[in-house]
């Protein structure tokens, strides 16, 4: 029996959604309807009624879901059994927040080469709320995000945590004493997307100090944040990690505040389903990577001259 058209039947009951199931598979929906086709054939009975909206299993095909889940279940466990990363085949889906881009994506990316050498990988950078949707909608296998997903479905293992600090163009006639919220108004708030959980809190922080006429020039790219701030346009919360070069370079300060945002948390977050075992082995390289990349950030931190 063809393990490829049992997968195809456990992803197609799961979305309830042909054209679904192929974007998951990166395949067409003829292909999905055929392979199917070729299932119901082969064991001469109907899986899904077609003519349902959306479609939806037949009775035959409640009753032979869980078997064929069992299977998969099976096939996944004497694939790790195996320990063999190199049997990982396909495409895996990775959504990403674009502050693990800025910090130690490349590092991530060099070992999963080597680590899974006929695993593709296709990635998506966007703000965390996205890519939460896109990983419950299965259009995305794992995702680095600001999280946990707090789904029963989900699994979320910590990556990092950046802190995050204010800061401004040198040039800016900003004062050195520490700011309150009423100080930094005085100028434009970079930072974050209005869909993100740090642009909610620092508007919350300026909404409870009862500033007035504060303006804030959001983005869901980190790179546009920092090209703004480097410009002179406004005071920014950025991460510790992504602003600790710029300020060595001289192109940022370090803006002394009363308050600061909370640090950004990051996890791994993947669905547990039959035939996920690489998200989960992506994801716990991840872990390493990333927490190395802490380790070696904190030592850094530790050891620079004041």
């Amino acid at each position: 029996m063809n393990l490829k058209r049992i997968e195809t039947f456990v992803i197609v009951a799961t979305l309830r959604s042909f054209r679904k199931a192929a974007e998951q598979q990166f395949t067409t929906q003829p292909a999905i309807s055929s392979r199917i086709a070729g299932l119901e054939k082969e064991l001469g009975v109907t899986l899904f009624d077609r003519d349902a909206s959306p479609i939806s299993l037949t009775q035959k095909g409640r009753e032979l879901l869980p078997f064929a889940e069992k299977m998969l279940m099976s096939a996944e466990q004497f694939q790790k059994r195996a320990e063999n990363t190199a049997l990982f085949t396909g495409t895996l889906r990775l959504g990403i927040s674009e502050t693990v881009v800025h910090t130690w994506l490349t590092e991530f990316l060099r070992r999963f080469n080597n680590k899974f050498p006929r695993l593709d990988i296709d990635i998506t950078v966007d703000v965390t709320s996205n890519l939460r949707h896109d990983l419950l909608d299965r259009t995305l296998d794992l995702a680095f995000l600001m999280g946990p997903v707090s789904e029963p479905s989900v699994t979320n293992l910590p990556l990092c945590r950046y802190p995050l600090q204010w800061v401004a163009n040198p040039n800016l006639a900003l004062p050195e004493h520490a700011l309150a919220a009423a100080d930094l108004a005085k100028w434009p708030i970079i930072t974050y997307a209005r869909n993100t959980q740090p642009f909610g809190e620092i508007k919350q922080h300026f909404d409870h100090a009862d500033t007035n006429n504060v303006r804030f020039f959001t983005s869901s790219s980190l790179s546009a944040c920092l090209r703004m701030t480097v410009d002179g346009l406004g005071v920014a919360t950025l991460p510790s990690t992504i602003a600790a070069p710029e300020i060595e370079s001289g192109r940022l300060r370090a803006v002394s505040c009363e308050w600061a945002p909370s640090p950004l948390g990051f996890t791994a977050s993947y669905l547990r389903a039959p035939f996920n075992s690489a998200s989960d082995e992506a994801a716990k390289l991840a872990m390493e990577v990333a927490s190395a990349h802490s380790h070696t950030l904190a030592h850094s931190l530790v050891h620079s001259p004041d």
